[in-house]
This record gives structure tokens, C-alpha cells and sequence, in this order.
């Protein structure tokens, strides 16, 4: 079922939809890299990637709460501060800021920014508008905790603000946490996709689908999603 919203997606990635954490490959172009995002501006795809919060309030590009396993040292990203972050090597490259992020895309296409809370949510809405300052291109900002959007909508209103739901969440979690977040888009589980929930958040707003990795996955996002958060064989 197609969505009965009238209104344009700013959001619309186009039929290449979003890399996930960039267009990677093994330790070439590892993910969440400077290089697996140009790749994927070379594809003409729509860039989704994680943020995370220093101890000193600069947002990077980055998924774990550690550097573990992708620049192996036991760093927690969380508590230290940038310097000590900037040592570290993701692939031939420095794990990025947000700030170099947006200068690469410098708004080519549109970004999906998953906020990573580390029981640091108060942090997060002033980092956020010092990166934010001066960029104009399209992009939204989600995540699986409902007060990052919540945060969004008072205090930067003018960015799009989406909620990640997985397919697991019962009821009444799924519904609570869309409820606190008031979402403009969703970003969901492929799991999920064609179950009736869905189909019903998709006549209000987009819904973007995490993660397509194969092409059962990616059939299914084509008719049940407005676009594709893909890795791999999901690539459209």
C-alpha cells in the first residue's frame, strides 16, 4: 500500500536511498568513514550514519560506545575528549566530526544522523546546534531514545526529527515512545514492514527501513517503505 500523503518527503533520497554508515566495505572503506561517504555520494545515495557525543561536547562520527572494534583500542567514546579521539585511525582516516561530515555532503544529499544517547541527553541539543550552525542541506536527526526527538522539536525545530523503532517493541513500548517523540518520519525494522502498525504511521509520515541487506529485504522496502536504509546485496 502506498502512502496517501500529499506532501513531499525533504527527506527523499531518490531510488538509491540511504547507505548505511556510508557505502563500506571491509577495511578499505570502513563505515562511518570520510571515504565510505564519499562513496556514497559517488553513488548518488542519501547517507545514514551514527552520532556520538564526547566527553567535551564534539559530535563525531561513530557507532560503538567504544573503539574496539574499529580502531582497536579501549577508548570509551563518551568519556574522553576529542584530542585523545582525534588519535585514533579508522582505516587511513580519523574517526570524523560531524562538522567535517557536512563538509563533504556540503548538502548533495540528504543525511539521516542517528543520535547514540549515553545517558547524556541534556548534552546533546547545544552540540547539536554548533555543528548544525551554519548547514543548509537536508537532513534529519532520529533515535531509538524518544527524548532525542522530543529535545529536537523545542529546541531545534526547524530540523527534521525521526523516532527508530525496532520490531520486537511491544505494543505499548512502540506506542509510548512515538507518542513522546512526535516524529516526522520513522525509521523501522525491515522486520517490520507490511505489518499494520506500519502501514498506518505511513499514511501520517515517510518511513525509512533499516537494514536492507539482500533483495527478499529490498523487494519488501520497495513496497512498504519510502526508502531504503541498505548494506551490501541490499543496495538498490
Amino acid at each position: 500500500m502506498r502512502s496517501s500523503r500529499s506532501e513531499a518527503d525533504p527527506l527523499d533520497p531518490g531510488p538509491q536511498g540511504f547507505a548505511h554508515r556510508g557505502l563500506h566495505y571491509g577495511a578499505v572503506f570502513p563505515e562511518n568513514s570520510l571515504i565510505a561517504f564519499a562513496a556514497a555520494l559517488e553513488a548518488g545515495a542519501g547517507i545514514e550514519c551514527d552520532l556520538r557525543l564526547t566527553a567535551d561536547n564534539h559530535v563525531l562520527v561513530f557507532h560503538d560506545a567504544d573503539a574496539m572494534r574499529m580502531c582497536a583500542s579501549p577508548m570509551r567514546i563518551g568519556a574522553s575528549r576529542i584530542a585523545d579521539v582525534a588519535r585514533l585511525r579508522l582505516g587511513d582516516g580519523p574517526i570524523p566530526t560531524l562538522e567535517s561530515l557536512l563538509t563533504l555532503v556540503g548538502g548533495r544529499v540528504p543525511l539521516l544522523l542517528e543520535v547514540k544517547m549515553d545517558k547524556d541527553s541534556w548534552r546533546w541539543a547545544p552540540a547539536l546546534k554548533r555543528a548544525l550552525a551554519d548547514y543548509a542541506g537536508p537532513l534529519g536527526i532520529m533515535s531509538f531514545a524518544a527524548r532525542i526527538p522530543r529535545l529536537l522539536k523545542a529546541n531545534l525545530p526547524h530540523v527534521r526529527r525521526g523516532l527508530v523503532v525496532r520490531d520486537r517493541w511491544p505494543a505499548w513500548k512502540r506506542a509510548l515512545a512515538i507518542w513522546l517523540a512526535d516524529p516526522q518520519f520513522l525509521a523501522v525494522e525491515v522486520a517490520a514492514l507490511g505489518k499494520p502498525w506500519v502501514e498506518r504511521a505511513r499514511r501520517r509520515m515517510p518511513i525509512y527501513s533499516w537494514t536492507v541487506r539482500n533483495a527478499a529485504d529490498r523487494r519488501q522496502a520497495a513496497v512498504h517503505a519510502d526508502a531504503a536504509i541498505w548494506e551490501g546485496d541490499g543496495r538498490p
